[in-house]
């Protein structure tokens, strides 16, 4: 007997401007006018999509000691821009990335469980540790922490802010008399918490909301990453969109979940992935070679290799050799607030490496930059998107897909319109919402069925 096919979860990411988006096309928007999100928001409704997902940005990046203009936009508040979103949103959830390092328990408790409130119970939080001092200089405290103590402290911001949501009790239902309506006996409770990191108590002045905590997210691909998403989080933002990378992750994931006394179904895995899309096969590989050549101009190819380099190779020609001279490993490094820095936890090998290719290859630094950077995860028609986004799905290589188009606002609408059609009729994705919260399209219980069902068991 057959398994039956699993449902496919999609969600779309607002990228902002960076490395992935092609902010120079004609057909790009702004990303900061509130009409991009609008639309980028009400495409991933119409399609029936779980969510929308904003990043986070608390510091504009530098290079060489300069804001670094290549990809960098002023990037409005979260809690602001899911907020407007709710207004002209019906059932899509709102998705936000929220600092654990830098932030307060009780201040993002209370702006979730408002965004909760606001939105109908569409509310997910991101949940996220900060890893350089650089970030930390924005904020009164400054510095960072170490690894181990982020997710240290990560684990109990989380554990606090669910006492905080917990806090209020209504679980008797009355009668008004004078209008017959029957209202929530919503009681406000207080709460002490002295840990490690967090010592508080008072009361949190925001009633329970419609999920009764927001979806919770998490990010981080460390061990440690992994564990805090296994043993606190409803979902897991993924970095691994191949098939057998994915499945390896998928695995390691779902297979630490038992020792929460949780069940595979309680954690979802759901990878970022990039897409060009045409009307044939062949066209969309000569669409994804045209946005490639377009995410890495020149200039864009030298700050990169800079990243592993860590000196200033601005005299270089993007469309020449690379460099003769090796990287300089010391820990002052050249560009500042950018995660890829860490990708390239060897430079010297790095060097080695590409200079193979190159040589190999008769590549120029853009050649290389091209061809090693970011590349599709999906290319190809409606049918073999669709197919390919199934056939991962099903061989457990995730629970589904968050989509960063390349360009936006516009650069979802033709997967609504072209791919999504296509999963439905294969069974395998929603025709409409079956609930008005987030929790009903990821088909996650609310707390409180989750605490009876721990407790029947």
């Amino acid at each position: 007997m057959s398994k039956p096919l699993k449902q496919i979860h999609l969600a779309a990411h607002f990228p902002g401007v960076n490395n992935t988006t092609v902010w120079s096309d004609p057909k790009a928007g702004s990303h900061i006018e509130f009409t991009s999100f609008a639309h980028f928001a009400r495409t991933a409704e119409r399609a029936k999509f779980d969510f929308l997902f904003l990043a986070e940005g608390l510091r504009l990046r530098e290079q060489g000691g300069k804001i670094y203009d290549l990809d960098v936009v002023g990037r409005p508040d979260t809690f602001t821009v899911l907020a407007a979103l709710a207004a002209v949103t019906e059932y899509l959830g709102l998705t936000g990335t929220i600092n654990s390092t830098f932030n307060e328990p009780y201040e993002v408790a209370r702006q979730f469980a408002s965004l909760d409130h606001l939105s109908g119970g569409r509310a997910a939080w991101n949940v996220v540790t900060s890893w350089d001092a650089f970030t930390g200089e924005n904020f009164r405290r400054g510095g960072f922490l170490p690894q181990g103590e982020r997710y240290s402290r990560a684990k109990e911001f989380l554990a606090t802010a669910g006492e905080l949501f917990d806090s209020w009790h209504g679980d008797e239902i009355v009668a008004d008399q004078a209008t017959g309506v029957f209202l929530r006996d919503a009681k406000a409770g207080s709460f002490v918490h002295t840990g490690r990191h967090f010592d508080i108590h008072g009361q949190f002045n925001v009633p329970r909301s419609p999920q009764g905590r927001p979806v919770v997210f998490q990010a981080g691909d460390s061990d440690e990453g992994r564990e805090f998403a296994a043993s606190s989080a409803d979902a897991i933002f993924s970095r691994y969109a191949t098939l057998e990378g994915g499945q390896a992750f998928y695995t390691d994931v779902k297979n630490r979940l038992a020792q929460y006394g949780r069940r595979h179904d309680q954690l979802l895995i759901l990878p970022a992935a990039s897409f060009a899309l045409a009307d044939t096969d062949a066209e969309a590989e000569e669409l994804a070679r045209e946005v490639r050549c377009q995410q890495v101009s020149g200039a864009t190819a030298i700050k990169h290799l800079e990243f592993v380099w860590n000196r200033d190779l601005s005299a270089y020609d993007p469309e020449g050799p690379l460099p003769d001279i090796d990287p300089d490993v010391s820990d002052n490094h050249i560009s500042k607030g950018r995660a890829q820095v860490r990708m390239y936890r060897d430079p010297l090998a790095t060097a080695r490496e590409w200079r193979e290719l190159a040589e190999a290859n008769n590549w120029s630094i853009r050649d290389l930059v091209i061809n090693t950077g970011n590349r599709q995860n999906f290319v190809g028609s409606p049918a073999t998107i669709a197919k390919t986004i199934n056939d991962y799905v099903q061989a457990d290589a995730s629970d589904g897909f968050i989509l960063v188009p390349h360009i936006t606002p516009t650069g979802l609408d033709d997967f609504a319109d072209k791919v999504v059609p296509l999963l439905q009729e294969q069974g395998v994705f929603r025709t409409d919402y079956e609930g008005p919260t987030l929790r009903h399209h990821l088909g996650l219980a609310h707390p409180d069925e989750a605490s009876d069902e721990r407790a029947a068991s």
